[in-house]
């Protein structure tokens, strides 16, 4: 709900809304790929020396929290604000999806993770399609993308909450043995 969806089709619409003009905003767009790239490189560095869980709750965390500065970042004088967001951001972008490969193979198998990860995507494009529509939606009605930004903040923040149970295994209960009858 908050990369491709919302911040690839909203961020320059945002930044016209504040008076940023479109050049600069296109740019920092632009600078956001270049971070992505550092970010992804390195979550898949850290992916092969931690774990998943703890890296996927810390990347949508500060996803979340990027996403919650935005509207601040935004009226900031000068372009410090977006500069700032746009960093933090896009060292984040697309680093989830190491991590995410990673717990696939381990929660199904290495048989299944091709199946679950493509599952993933097609879920990951319902909720970039889903924001992309609300977010103008909202747009529309409140005449700013405040409130989008702070419902997608508040999604990472509950993904960061809820990755860190992913693949662990619930205890069961305790089953009575059963004794054959002889």
């Amino acid at each position: 709900a908050s990369p491709l969806g919302l911040v690839g089709t909203h961020f320059i619409p945002a930044c016209l809304d504040h008076g940023i003009p479109e050049t600069t905003a296109a740019s920092m767009l632009g600078a956001m790929g270049v971070c992505n790239m550092i970010g992804t490189l390195a979550s898949g560095w850290l992916s092969d020396r931690f774990d998943g869980r703890i890296l996927l709750c810390w990347f949508y965390a500060s996803r979340g929290a990027s996403l919650v500065f935005l509207p601040y970042a935004l009226d900031i004088q000068g372009p410090w604000g977006i500069v700032i967001f746009g960093l933090f951001y896009g060292l984040d972008w697309i680093a989830t999806v190491p991590p995410t490969v990673k717990l696939a193979t381990a929660s199904f198998g290495i048989k299944q993770s091709n199946i679950v990860y493509g599952w993933i995507v097609v879920i990951h494009q319902v909720g970039s399609a889903a924001a992309a529509y609300g977010a103008g939606l909202l747009r529309t009605y409140t005449g700013d993308y405040t409130s989008s930004f702070w419902i997608a903040g508040a999604l990472c923040a509950a993904a960061a909450i809820m990755v860190l149970n992913v693949g662990r295994k619930k205890p069961s209960a305790a089953r009575p043995a059963l004794v054959e009858a002889g």
